[in-house]
């Protein structure tokens, strides 16, 4: 926008904080009254619409092509091209939205990460999590309205977000759908595979392995029981749960810088590349700390296990985890991984280039991203 522009805004009540240099903003973007716009790397791109159902609140925001967002608070987020939020929407810092994905009114997300497509319903709570899974907006995956995905623990650790999906076969955009139903939960850490549908009214505490499964969560037995805060008694999971979680992120850190990089057409294009690897990296060092933090508080659950008698197992899966995360923690920030034989070029769109790859140079770009996943799953066997 031009100078002018900026200032017409501003006398239809849109607050444009002077930071923002006002080529950042596309000149046929759409401000409705009421909205407030701030920080340095805020970035709206053509086609954009804020605020056409309530009051957009906007910081350090980069937003692609045709991005809408209705009404609500967004911070340090990015978007790409399509994605649209529903009014109500509270989206905090770490959050990706990739192209088409979107959520109808009143969700929470932050540090969430959704592959093209993915859609959240409406009055959801989705923190700490990544999703992929369909083909197109009328073949996606789907987060049911009224649903939670659970990241904070009675232990008061949060080494818990979820891969509903995952990178190496999310990325080709060719993957069954996963449907969570509504007025349900997500207890993470968890994994969840492609083509599955967890049934509504139900809070899932397990991983869902195999593909193209229906799973319906068990119902809890009710009742009082002895119950020791700080005391963990499925650590092997937990530990293997976030080191694939970690992979998964630094193979879509890779994708980024190997593929998406070919994309970038203009300023704004690159912004929300920036910004999204930014974003990746605030992601995966939040998820190293929950980690270190998770090593900390095993010490005292160990020592609690062996005064009651624990499982020895259990007792020497902490005990070797804490020994043992100094090494692994040096480990992960080594892990890059080279694209092999694998390269692309755009023809068109991202997702029209995706989806009309050869089948053998998808499996190459497979093998290449599930290396870094399996590399990363390695630090602990």
């Amino acid at each position: 926008m031009t100078a002018e522009q900026i200032a017409a805004l501003r006398g239809n009540k849109v607050e444009i904080a002077a930071e923002i240099p006002p080529e950042k903003i596309a000149d046929d973007a759409v401000i409705y009254p009421g909205c407030r716009l701030s920080g340095s790397a805020t970035s709206i791109g053509p086609g954009c619409v804020l605020g056409a159902e309530s009051p957009v609140v906007l910081e350090n925001c980069r937003l692609g092509r045709n991005v809408e967002l209705k009404g609500g608070y967004f911070n340090s987020a990015v978007f790409f091209d399509g994605a649209n939020m529903g009014s109500g929407a509270h989206v905090r810092a770490g959050t990706i939205l990739e192209e088409e994905a979107n959520g109808a009114h009143t969700v929470g997300l932050k540090q969430t990460v959704f592959l093209p497509f993915v859609t959240a319903g409406s009055l959801i709570n989705f923190c700490d999590a990544l999703m992929a899974g369909g083909t197109s907006r009328k073949n996606h995956s789907e987060i049911g309205s009224s649903y939670v995905h659970f990241n904070f623990t009675p232990h008061q650790d949060k080494a818990t977000a979820s891969l509903i999906g995952d990178v190496p076969n999310g990325v080709f955009l060719d993957r069954n759908p996963i449907f969570l139903g509504g007025q349900g939960g997500l207890a993470g850490p968890a994994r969840i595979a492609f083509g599955t549908v967890i049934a509504a009214g139900g809070v899932c505490r397990e991983d869902v392995p195999e593909e193209n499964r229906l799973h319906i969560p068990a119902v809890l037995s009710s009742g009082t029981r002895d119950y020791e805060l700080g005391v963990y008694r499925r650590a092997d999971r937990i530990i293997k749960n976030n080191l694939a979680y970690i992979g998964n992120l630094i193979a879509l850190r890779e994708w980024y810088k190997n593929v998406r990089a070919k994309f970038v057409r203009d300023a704004f294009d690159r912004a929300v590349f920036d910004g999204g690897l930014e974003n990746l990296e605030l992601i995966l060092n939040e998820r190293i700390k929950r980690l270190g933090e998770l090593a900390d508080k095993f010490e005292y659950s160990a020592r609690q296990l062996e005064n009651s008698g624990g499982k020895p197992d259990e007792i020497g899966t902490q005990k070797r985890f804490i020994a043992e995360w100094p090494d692994i923690k040096t480990r992960i920030f080594e892990l890059t991984g080279t694209p092999g034989d694998f390269a692309i070029s755009p023809s068109g769109s991202y997702i029209e280039t995706i989806q009309s790859l050869p089948e053998e140079v998808k499996t190459a770009g497979r093998n290449w991203l599930q290396s870094i996943v399996n590399e990363a799953e390695n630090l602990w066997r």
